[in-house]
């Protein structure tokens, strides 16, 4: 059972609401397992008769008859036993059982991983689970020793008077030394940073073709003949001239000749620029605080607490004309009722009698007074009301 985790409830609401929330965690229901797994006596009687027919006996060690896998004692034994760490697996089996039988309700959860078990420990703690081996000392304590089989459940009746020593009669046999720590639990506030993608520049670069023109001027040669008329005497040299040829003339002419060249005309700079600014992150985060009452029945502690509920009400007859002189001098200039400042007179006047505070000055008690003022006021003042608290533990006190 390295990582099966185990909690015991004696409300099956709230073992419903723990088992609830581990399906919701993302267990299996194959792996978490309420019993009994309704909030009946049948249901109790059911589950203890299946653990008396595993054939167990009471006290007894693994050594006898093989405890039914499907049984409630056989399922704890089992249990118990894989765990090699347990000296005693027997002895454990029999407090779950003798829990059920009680009245309790065992909710247990197979947990494949440490950090699915710890997750399952936390949600489990957080429904009121008891403590099985507390209250095993307190059944030894009562005469119990081990779980017997052929006992009947407790009725309702029973449990209601047995639980009830739980919260009450076994008080005076516990250590005085025993403490309740309730942790005050603060969030901070963490702020770090991380790169996203704000935006950004795409360059496209393109071919763009552009129609042009250019003027240029092309010289043309072109051969012409004309044959004259000519009436004249033929010399000699054009006697000699008279014989075949040849005579060729050629014609020349300019065409354009288009060449391209590649300058470069402008540049595209591409680049980042980094700069830094300074935010301000506003959020909020949480506490838990304690608030502490005195618990009693004595006039005195219950006036300390209930008179101070708030700027309003009424003081007692007690001293109040002599209080409603002092608010006269002291706070007529105001604007404000008597009625406002009366409770403030009582609970000095209520503190001065209290035992805690025989015996000791105002300035001595001034610190305390003034917090248990604010605990009980929330939204009040203590430098508007400290006169007529003082005044109210003077009349008293002197």
């Amino acid at each position: 059972m390295a990582n099966t985790v185990i909690g015991v409830y004696d409300s099956y609401a709230h073992a419903q609401s723990a088992m609830r929330q581990l399906l919701a965690s993302g267990f299996s229901t194959s792996e978490v397992h309420l019993r009994p797994d309704e909030d009946t006596q049948q249901a109790r009687s059911a589950a203890l008769r299946a653990a008396g027919a595993s054939g167990m006996q009471t006290g007894g060690t693994q050594g006898s008859t093989a405890p039914e896998s499907g049984t409630l004692r056989g399922f704890f034994h089992k249990l118990f036993s894989d765990d090699t760490t347990q000296s005693a697996p027997q002895a454990h089996a029999d407090r779950y059982a003798e829990a059920v039988r009680r009245g309790s309700f065992v909710l247990t959860v197979d947990a494949a991983t440490e950090p699915q078990r710890d997750v399952a420990t936390s949600i489990m703690e957080q429904f009121d689970a008891i403590d099985v081996d507390e209250r095993a000392t307190q059944w030894q304590a009562a005469g119990w020793s081990a779980h017997d089989e052929t006992a009947a459940p407790l009725t309702d009746d029973e449990m209601t008077r047995e639980r009830s020593t739980y919260a009450t009669g076994n008080r005076g046999t516990q250590a005085s030394d025993q403490q309740t720590a309730i942790p005050i639990i603060e969030e901070e506030l963490q702020v770090g940073k991380r790169q996203v993608q704000r935006g950004g520049v795409r360059v496209l670069q393109r071919v763009i073709e552009t129609p042009v023109q250019e003027t240029v001027n092309l010289r043309q040669e072109h051969v012409t003949v004309e044959r004259h008329a000519v009436d004249q005497p033929a010399m000699a040299a054009d006697i000699n001239a008279m014989k075949e040829g040849t005579i060729e003339l050629r014609e020349m002419a300019e065409e354009a000749v288009v060449a391209k060249t590649a300058r470069i005309v402008e540049e595209v700079v591409i680049g980042k620029d980094v700069s830094e600014k300074e935010a301000t992150i506003s959020d909020t985060v949480r506490r838990t605080d304690v608030e502490v009452e005195q618990l009693g029945t004595s006039t005195a502690a219950s006036a300390a607490t209930s008179g101070t509920s708030g700027l309003s009400g009424t003081a007692s007859v007690t001293g109040d004309e002599d209080f409603r002189s002092h608010w006269h001098s002291a706070y007529g200039q105001t604007g404000e009722q008597y009625e406002a400042y009366a409770p403030a007179y009582q609970y000095g006047s209520t503190l001065a009698n209290d035992p805690r505070y025989q015996g000791q000055s105002w300035s001595n008690s001034e610190s305390t007074v003034r917090q248990q003022w604010e605990t009980a006021n929330p939204h009040g003042t203590w430098d508007k009301v400290k006169d007529a608290v003082k005044y109210g533990w003077n009349k008293v006190a002197h």
